[in-house]
């Protein structure tokens, strides 16, 4: 097996789920039920399955109760990043993180369900890592394998895999999968509270520094209540 570019993952989990209403009325969307277990240990276990032996999971909304699921697992070993007190947003929350993570460390979405194609996601990252020249490398889908989307994209990719944003009135061929490898780097002087990692993408890109590579598996979105059947039914061959 290839050697991973790092140990540790954080998970994104801290955020309101609106999307997903009415059924994080009453539990955050992280532990939403989809295919019989919790979205937030698809992603735990598939880094269980490459061999990621940490995660640091942010809480926010409903905290408790997320926080008393992700420490009751045995693999992988769960630290939890606490901003009950103020919803730092993606980029605010893997700053306050940041001393629980060494460099570079995995990010992802606590909502990600994904088919690796023939490696795993975290290992195709890891092999494609240069710290020399990336800030962060994003995991990118073409649309033919982003199921349950019909956004217009996010990203370009140039031949060398340089990202850029998606054109005004264009389509752009790579939709962000939610998963990243992330130096500490592209945190540097960070804005203090809340604030979107977009902001430092920006940056990374102006510099010539973030980096995709096309993920060879398929990815759902999982955003609405109405996006869970159609998922379920692709993940039981349905």
């Amino acid at each position: 097996m290839s050697q991973l570019a790092s140990d540790t993952a954080m998970i994104l989990a801290a955020g309101l789920g609106k999307r997903m209403r009415p059924l994080t009325a009453s539990q955050p969307k992280p532990l939403v039920r989809v295919a019989g277990k919790a979205l937030i240990d698809h992603a735990l276990d598939r880094l269980k399955d490459a061999g990621i032996a940490r995660a640091v999971v942010n809480v926010h909304y409903l905290a408790d109760a997320l926080e008393a699921h992700v420490l009751a697992r045995a693999a992988p070993q769960v630290t939890v990043s606490d901003e009950r007190a103020l919803l730092l947003e993606t980029g605010g929350g893997m700053v306050k993180a940041l001393p629980k993570l060494p460099d570079p460390f995995f990010a992802l979405n606590a909502d990600n369900i994904w088919l690796d194609g023939p490696k795993s996601a975290f290992h195709d990252l890891s092999r494609r890592w240069n710290p020399d020249e990336m800030d962060a490398l994003l995991l990118v889908v073409p649309h033919a394998r982003a199921m349950n989307f019909n956004g217009p994209g996010d990203f370009h990719m140039d031949p060398l895999g340089r990202l850029s944003r998606r054109r005004a009135g264009r389509i752009a061929p790579f939709i962000y999968t939610g998963i990243q490898l992330v130096s500490h780097r592209l945190m540097r002087d960070a804005p203090q509270g809340p604030f979107s990692t977009n902001l430092l993408w920006n940056r990374a890109m102006e510099e010539g520094r973030l980096y995709g590579i096309s993920f060879t598996g398929l990815w759902f979105e999982v955003g609405t209540p109405q996006m869970i059947r159609p998922t379920e039914e692709a993940l039981s061959g349905g």
